[in-house]
């Protein structure tokens, strides 16, 4: 346990911060997993919508620290790339 006033502080700090952010890693993996559903349903409408949110989210939460930049941009990737796999060959 913190003694001196600044560490007591710093530990309410970081707790406020970390349910936070948890709950925005939470919001991703919904977001992610949103998309990978409608990808498996065949509803590929959908899925481009939910990909448009899940891209954002996770630009939001890379250039705020919850995530580092390189997973946000892999998953981006890879949720693009099951989207154009799932399209119909013309």
């Amino acid at each position: 346990m913190p003694h001196s006033n600044s560490a007591k502080k710093r530990m309410r700090q970081s707790e406020g911060l970390r349910v936070r952010n948890r709950a925005r890693k939470s919001a991703i993996k919904t977001e992610v997993r949103k998309v990978r559903d409608a990808i498996a349903a065949g509803k590929l409408d959908v899925a481009q919508s939910e990909f448009r949110t899940a891209t954002m989210k996770l630009d939001k939460a890379a250039a705020s620290g919850i995530i580092h930049a390189n997973v946000a941009s892999r998953s981006k990737s890879r949720l693009s790339a099951a989207l154009k796999a799932a399209k119909p060959k013309n």
